[in-house]
């Protein structure tokens, strides 16, 4: 199994559910966080001020699926959240040793 993290912008995040449902993903966590990469931040204009913001406001999508589906959801989430622009953001894949579904006492493939 694979734990799959990706850092994308907050407006793609329908885009990409869409797409990973489409592969077979079926199901995922979303948090909003914020933080940075090469960018550095952002500057914005605030009641005719600018200020430059370190955070920028991003959406972290975590899903756990088969080693087998892995490669394909990962291009799914590269494909569905892709602008071209600067700040896109990221995917990691992780291994993931056990998993146990709370309710049933299924363990591993079973229990996604």
């Amino acid at each position: 199994m694979k734990l799959i993290i990706a850092i994308i912008k907050p407006f793609k995040l329908d885009e990409v559910r869409e797409a990973l449902s489409d592969v077979g993903v079926t199901g995922m966590t979303v948090s909003e966080v914020k933080g940075f990469g090469r960018q550095k931040g952002q500057t914005e204009i605030y009641r005719g001020a600018e200020y430059s913001t370190n955070m920028v406001p991003k959406i972290r999508v975590e899903v756990v699926c088969a080693s087998d589906l892995s490669d394909r959801a990962v291009e799914a989430i590269q494909q569905a959240a892709h602008t071209g622009a600067i700040g896109d953001g990221k995917i990691f894949v992780l291994d993931v040793g056990h998993a146990v579904r709370i309710r049933t006492g299924e363990t591993d493939e079973t229990a996604l």
